[in-house]
């Protein structure tokens, strides 16, 4: 996973995953007696994967130290531990379709894939870092999204990187041999692929936008603390006006990043007039930013976590309110909601009673004036496969022309986070076949064209603006943006099949 992507490591590490399994399948001739084992291994395995690769979580404890530093561990070991709970379950399923020869790979890939699976949508989900991540990080390699998605090149990954397990299969050169020449042609496959996909010249851009990206590289600390509301405010202003490049034109829409004051812009008439204010004529503000919602009576106040639109001279014209919020970040789960505030624990985000979620059905299209109908996602709402786009407008005259994502991974500092949240939102681009654009506090912002190449970047920890053309979508659809996890569950039943004729015939 980034920033290393280095591919051959999930080669040594799922081979061996196989041979413990092998193990421990032998451990016992009853099938139920070893099913626990096996969870054993895929447990230990899953929580070795996920604590090297989400370790940098902790970074968000450490920002109010001397609030939340003692749930580091909760964080940095708990979360990992719960996790590989779907790996063990994983692995306990690919040994009720365990076999002797090359069968038992397509076994493994099944109850992995729907593991990852289960992990990305059951209790509110979790996909960072999905296996399928591996192949989602070379340009071509990454092309095959289009076509089965996320799961479907975890699937695939598994069934790659596993392969050379066999290496060390009894019998003839076919048996021990033929399944790591098989994964290394599929994978020259996927490269020939997105070689021939992904086109050699830049992709063409939509006339009369101008994007600018402002990165205003806040710290977390300062960031939420009202006393600074103005300086804040100055600060986006003195970027958004910043002269462009010479012979630059000038933006025709500028984007701040998620939560980008330290109050409520709608409920501060002056503040509003002077951002607004500060737009040229012609000019749009998209920027992330809390909202207040009028409670009814016996009500209490509720918050969002939005994207506005601001018009000249001080008009709120659009609002999108964050649907898939972030368990403990940004709410605390009902079940524990009540127990926890009574203990004195509240969410990271200082916002009375947590943000509320947006209805589903307002997870809709941000519509700007001068701009492609957008489709909003902010923060980690990016990294969920087939839901970055309301459903039903992949095929239809409502398709959105971008994948808007303002986000703020200040919380993460300069650690493996923001990387690895660029790489999963970046994998969206492709699956949709819709340009991303990116706005971060902290970095890393950029625009990327609907095959995944990053057209322009500012990078972790500057302040600076980033001025870009919009790169246009890719038409028609892709089969992923039609179809969804249709494909995914598709090759799932065929490698079931796999797995089952091998465990008939072992």
């Amino acid at each position: 996973m980034p920033p290393f992507g280095v591919l051959p490591a999930l080669v040594v590490s799922l081979t061996a995953a196989v041979w413990l399994m092998d193990g421990a399948a032998r451990g016992d001739p009853r099938l139920w007696r070893t099913l626990l084992p096996c969870a054993l291994v895929g447990w230990a395995w899953g929580f070795g994967y996920l604590t090297a690769g989400l370790w940098w979580l902790g970074s968000a404890f450490l920002v109010e130290a001397d609030e939340f530093a003692w749930a580091l561990p909760l964080g940095v070991v708990g979360l990992p531990a719960v996790l590989a709970l779907f790996f063990g379950a994983g692995f306990a399923a690919a040994r009720l379709l365990w076999s002797s020869g090359a069968g038992r790979i397509c076994g493994f890939a099944v109850g992995i894939s729907a593991a990852e699976w289960l992990r990305g949508h059951l209790f509110t989900g979790f996909p960072w870092n999905t296996l399928g991540m591996a192949l989602g990080q070379n340009l071509w390699l990454t092309q095959s999204a289009c076509l089965v998605g996320l799961y479907g090149l975890t699937l695939i990954a598994v069934l790659v990187c596993a392969a050379p397990a066999t290496l060390a299969t009894e019998g003839g050169a076919l048996r021990r041999f033929g399944p790591t020449a098989l994964a290394a042609l599929a994978l020259g496959g996927l490269m020939l692929f997105g070689a021939y996909r992904v086109p050699a010249g830049s992709e063409a851009t939509v006339p009369g936008v101008r994007l600018r990206l402002v990165q205003p590289n806040l710290p977390q600390d300062a960031k939420f603390r009202p006393e600074n509301r103005a300086d804040i405010v100055d600060r986006y202003i003195e970027l958004s006006q910043r002269p462009p490049e010479a012979g630059g034109v000038l933006p025709t829409h500028i984007i701040w990043p998620e939560s980008a004051f330290p109050f409520l812009i709608q409920r501060d008439p002056g503040s509003l007039a002077k951002v607004g204010g500060a737009l040229q004529s012609g000019q749009h503000l998209i920027t992330g930013a809390a909202r207040a919602e009028e409670p009814l009576p016996g009500e209490r106040l509720r918050f969002f976590n939005a994207i506005m639109t601001i018009e000249p001279p001080n008009r709120i014209s659009d609002t999108y309110d964050k649907v898939h919020l972030v368990p403990f970040g940004e709410y605390l789960p009902a079940p524990l909601d009540a127990l926890l505030r009574a203990i004195g624990l509240r969410q990271f985000v200082s916002i009375p009673g947590g943000f509320s979620a947006g209805s589903r059905a307002g997870q809709r299209i941000l519509e700007v004036p001068g701009l492609p109908p957008a489709a909003a996602t902010i923060c980690y709402e990016a990294i969920f496969p087939g839901a970055v786009v309301p459903a039903g407008t992949a095929g239809s005259a409502a398709r959105p022309g971008l994948i808007l994502n303002v986000t703020n991974d200040a919380w993460f500092g300069d650690t493996p986070g923001p990387r690895q949240h660029l790489a999963q939102a970046r994998l969206r681009a492709v699956e949709e076949g819709l340009p991303l654009v990116r706005d971060a506090n902290t970095g890393i912002s950029a625009v990327i064209d609907a095959y995944g190449r990053v057209t322009a970047s500012l990078p972790l920890d500057k302040e600076a603006v980033l001025d870009a053309d919009l790169p246009t979508r890719i038409e028609p659809a892709p089969l992923y943006a039609r179809f969804g996890d249709w494909p995914f569950l598709a090759m799932l039943m065929a490698a079931l099949l796999c797995a089952l004729g091998a465990w008939r015939r072992a």
